[in-house]
């Protein structure tokens, strides 16, 4: 049985492939080379991957990935299409889904959303209820740098703080674009904001939400 990272991953790469080396994304100043040569060095070069979290090591990662991203475009979406290599822990399904859901979901929709005719993609409502489950359990980390109090609700009425405060500002929306508006894509992600005016506006004006 398919599970959600495997859809998402080859959703990946089929966008990635259709869009081609050079179309933008919603990551500043990333092509769609870029962000698929960062998917592959994460999954297959975890020595420099562990830049992301270890800033010592932001040298290494950066130099790595420009390294992938002089590969052959149609290599990189071959190697993200067929995963990660035979010891990685990546490959263990509990591993696979607990990693990669969010990433590559959010990465899909940075090279959708880049395009100038792109539209909301609907999701089944068991990838909603499992984007949701783990919007639940990292809300507050990637809400920690709000300048208000902020809460997320989706549109049965479930909610979840993303970081306590006053004046608190709730985001409305399905879990997608509630996810979509945490990791930093605010301007693309179909949220309704509610609250104070000053509220809103302070929580609009920061660029700090996502890790």
């Amino acid at each position: 049985m398919s599970t959600h990272a495997k859809r998402e991953r080859l959703l990946l790469a089929d966008l990635l492939e259709a869009a081609g080396p050079d179309a933008p994304t919603l990551c500043e100043g990333w092509r769609t080379r870029d962000l698929a040569a960062h998917v592959v060095v994460r999954e297959r070069r975890p020595d420099a991957a562990a830049g992301a979290v270890v800033p010592a090591l932001k040298e290494r990662m950066d130099r790595v990935t420009a390294e992938f991203a002089d590969k052959p475009y149609e290599e990189l979406i071959r190697l993200i299409r067929t995963g990660p290599p035979k010891f990685s822990p990546f490959t263990i399904k509990q591993v696979d889904e607990g990693a990669n859901v969010v990433e590559f979901y959010v990465h899909a929709e940075d090279v959708r959303r880049a395009q100038p005719d792109w539209s909301a993609r609907e999701l089944d409502p068991v990838f909603a209820d499992a984007l949701w489950s783990r919007l639940e359990r990292t809300a507050r980390l990637l809400g920690r740098k709000a300048p208000v109090g902020l809460v997320l609700r989706r549109p049965n009425g479930q909610t979840a703080v993303a970081h306590r405060g006053t004046p608190v500002v709730t985001a409305s929306g399905e879990p997608g674009e509630l996810m979509m508006y945490l990791y930093g894509r605010q301007d693309s992600a179909k949220v309704a904001l509610e609250g104070e005016p000053e509220a809103i506006e302070r929580l609009r004006e920061t660029k700090q939400l996502g890790i």
